[in-house]
């Protein structure tokens, strides 16, 4: 699998959001370099689990769908009426 990376916008968003968890919750500053080491660490240990999650929710949802699609495609079926045997 090809590593996760994140656009310009979003990396900055997310290494802002980790300095402010750092400052919030552990009285901590963390400068852009550690706060990006950080978000790499994270996204290489826990993005392919988050990756395979979503892939997994996305074949439950696909699995419910094709499920339904069935129904449907049973309930078009057309039946010849039946004929007393003679």
């Amino acid at each position: 699998m090809k590593a996760l990376s994140l656009p310009k916008e979003q990396r900055e968003q997310m290494i802002a959001q980790i300095q402010h968890f750092f400052e919030v919750e552990r009285g901590e500053s963390i400068g852009d370099l550690a706060a990006d080491s950080v978000l790499d660490f994270f996204l290489q240990s826990a993005g392919p689990l988050i990756y395979n999650q979503a892939l997994a929710d996305c074949r439950t949802t696909l699995n419910e769908r094709m499920a339904g699609l069935e129904e449907d495609i049973y309930a078009l079926e057309q039946h010849p009426p039946l004929r007393p045997r003679r």
